[in-house]
């Protein structure tokens, strides 16, 4: 992960984020950095299969907070248990890997 970020800022990121999510194991760790400073967010693994648009959603959610002004870390982090939230709000359709609930998720932030 840290590798491929490093690949990345060298390309002229300014910021990167590597997912964890498609690794094994019952815990998942991304990787943040933006070349000066790293974190990384960790989280228990959801039971599910609805995880489609997880990467879309850490990014615009990403997006959203630091066009709201955020730093970086508080937005990644905001942006993250977000879509934690999502994966657990989703609404369980389709037989393959369904949909996150990104309107359950936000309305429960409320």
């Amino acid at each position: 992960m840290k590798r491929a970020a490093a690949a990345l800022l060298r390309m002229g990121a300014k910021a990167v984020v590597v997912k964890g999510g498609h690794l094994a194991g019952d815990r998942l760790v991304d990787f943040v950095t933006d070349g000066r400073t790293s974190f990384t967010l960790a989280a228990k693994r959801i039971k599910t299969r609805s995880t489609h648009g997880t990467g879309c959603a850490y990014a615009s959610a990403i997006a959203a907070g630091l066009a709201q002004g955020m730093k970086l870390k508080p937005a990644v982090t905001r942006a993250h248990r977000f879509v934690q939230d999502a994966i657990r709000a989703a609404p369980g359709l389709g037989r393959g890997n369904g949909p996150i609930g990104i309107g359950a998720a936000a309305r429960r932030k409320k």
